[in-house]
């Protein structure tokens, strides 16, 4: 039975989807947008969402929690000087996802992923 089961799998192990999600957020949050399937996109949406929330709010603890999430120092000092003022009187919905064509090896289907 699937009681109390969240998250997508993605076909990985624990460590390399942890891995993968970390190195799409900073990707997002350096380039403002990637190419990457539906799956995926899906899924680190909501963790971008939340840390450009926690970065409106420049404080201590705010940004070990982000150090903590992101693999470098750059992905963080960009959320806290130029993402986190940006979206200061937005209440949520700082990315939107655009669905572009379907991969031609196994027809996952590719979108991109933007800050608003």
């Amino acid at each position: 039975m699937k009681h109390l089961k969240s998250g997508k799998i993605l076909g990985r192990k624990t460590a390399a989807r942890k891995a993968m999600l970390k190195n799409l957020a900073e990707s997002i949050i350096l380039y403002e947008k990637i190419k990457t399937t539906e799956a995926k996109a899906k899924v680190v949406k909501s963790m971008v969402e939340k840390m450009i929330t926690r970065a409106k709010k420049d404080t201590l603890h705010n940004r070990r929690i982000l150090l903590s999430r992101l693999p470098t120092e750059n992905s963080v000092k960009k959320l806290f000087e130029v993402i986190g003022p940006k979206y200061k009187d937005r209440n949520g919905g700082y990315l939107r996802i655009i669905k572009l064509s379907q991969r031609k090896g196994d027809a996952a289907e590719i979108v991109q992923i933007e800050l608003v």
